[in-house]
């Protein structure tokens, strides 16, 4: 970053007789490589940051097509956590099947937010696509009125995926493209496709700084989207571009001129970053941050709804309206009815998330609940905390069971040297050392407490 200037005038889009295909940091058979070139670059935290959503799109790309009903479910769960204040303000949607059209329709009937938009290939037929459907909704009184093109950007894409057309075929061809939708009085969504692969200065620098003045000739917005396509972002500022997220995300406002509103981050998991990566872009000037609800996307999947409405609290101090209870909604509705096999160890809507199985863990928060929990699971997503009755539980953890039972989570009634509680413990030990190999359920534990609380009522039957 070094060798280039900022204030640079603007550039033409460097031809290439080679795609510049960084080797030396994607080596293919290694791990990709961090050099590090030590230029530290400001943080920027715009005044306001939104979230926006892919499940129905990039999502849905990795997972069985959800039924209308489904996806219609969905979007109410996600305007019920985007809340008053509208944080999540974008979702999109294909526009090739008739379930998706009618979806689109359905969605946009209910109004309000997420914003229902577009998404396309970078083609004339797709163009044209669009168009028409948003001319047909409008005659029904509905406005789709912005759509996402897929412009991608790196080398590994322009030489080939698209034919070996090079750079400046395939991003004349975007930009005239984008010229159609803007002409058409749309609102154009330009995703730059493997940005963190990508010859920066010589593709995504002029090429972003041509989006934005057809955006200025036409007085109607251009937003960037910059995914880090296969995850290979990173989120620290020291380290050299393509691959830094903080770098990527100065340059776009600062070198190519595009307002903090107008930018925003995709991100993939591929290498357990996409959170961090999606933090930084927020910390490093973008204004928007784009996932999907339960970080369902492609390989790995993408940046989970859920983690950046935390990361947006842990930001702004506030959830400014959201209603992260609807965040365990999703997570049971997927579990339940669409057939989704969530991981139990998943960050916040995992089943696992809020239970302890270790007894020092139990005795811990049976002392005190603050001590193994992040926040109150209880109120902000609707899920108790809980033990699970393993060889390690020990007595605390049957104690925090029989507390959480009598609804006194926080204010302990039953110690661990309670008299029930040690019967208790030796039960469990004896049927794990006869070869239990599973946690007990609630209903084994409520036959174990019947079991001895009826003693203590009929001494003789003991």
């Amino acid at each position: 970053m070094r060798k280039e200037a900022l204030d640079a005038p603007d550039l033409e889009i460097l031809e290439a007789q080679e795609p510049t295909l960084h080797k030396e940091i994607f080596p293919w058979t290694k791990a990709p490589a961090m050099p590090l070139d030590n230029v530290a670059v400001p943080t920027e935290v715009p005044g306001e940051i939104w979230i926006t959503d892919t499940t129905f799109r990039d999502g849905q790309q990795a997972r069985e097509p959800y039924t209308q009903d489904q996806m219609v479910r969905i979007y109410r769960l996600l305007q019920r956590l985007a809340g008053p204040d509208r944080r999540i303000s974008m979702t999109e949607f294909f526009l090739y099947t008739r379930r998706d059209v009618d979806t689109i329709r359905e969605c946009l009937r209910l109004g309000g937010a997420p914003k229902v938009t577009g998404w396309i290939r970078a083609s004339s037929q797709d163009v044209r696509l669009f168009a028409e459907t948003s001319r047909d909704l409008r005659k029904e009184g509905l406005a789709l009125d912005e759509v996402g093109i897929l412009t991608s950007v790196s080398d590994y894409h322009l030489f080939y995926k698209y034919g070996r057309k090079g750079r400046k075929e395939a991003l004349e061809g975007y930009l005239k493209l984008v010229e159609q939708v803007l002409d058409a009085g749309f609102a154009a969504r330009c995703h730059l496709e493997d940005s963190t692969r990508s010859d920066v200065f010589r593709v995504v620098v002029p090429f972003v700084r041509r989006l934005m003045k057809l955006a200025e000739a036409h007085g109607t917005p251009v937003v960037i989207r910059y995914p880090d396509t296969v995850g290979v972002g990173v989120p620290w500022d020291v380290v050299a571009l393509p691959r830094s997220i903080p770098k990527l995300t100065y340059v776009l406002r600062h070198v190519c001129g595009v307002p903090a509103d107008w930018l925003e981050f995709h991100g993939h998991q591929d290498l357990h970053l996409g959170v961090a990566n999606a933090t930084s872009a927020w910390l490093y000037g973008a204004a928007r941050n784009n996932g999907t609800l339960l970080g369902i996307g492609e390989r790995a999947g993408n940046v989970p709804i859920e983690a950046l409405v935390f990361m947006y609290a842990g930001l702004r101090g506030s959830f400014d309206g959201m209603d992260t209870r609807a965040i365990t909604e999703v997570a049971r509705l997927y579990e339940d009815e669409l057939g989704h096999v969530h991981p139990e160890y998943a960050p916040i809507t995992g089943r696992n998330f809020a239970v302890t199985r270790a007894g020092v863990h139990a005795d811990g928060v049976l002392k005190n609940i603050e001590m193994y929990l992040p926040f109150d699971t209880e109120s902000l997503l609707g899920v108790p905390p809980r033990v699970a009755i393993t060889p390690y539980s020990g007595a605390a953890g049957i104690a925090f069971w029989l507390n959480a039972r009598n609804g006194a989570r926080t204010d302990p009634q039953i110690e661990k040297e309670d008299p029930l509680v040690q019967r208790l413990a030796e039960d469990v030990r004896r049927i794990f050392e006869d070869g239990r190999m599973t946690s007990l359920t609630d209903r084994e534990m409520r036959s174990l407490l019947a079991k001895h609380t009826a003693r203590e009522v009929h001494p003789s039957s003991a």
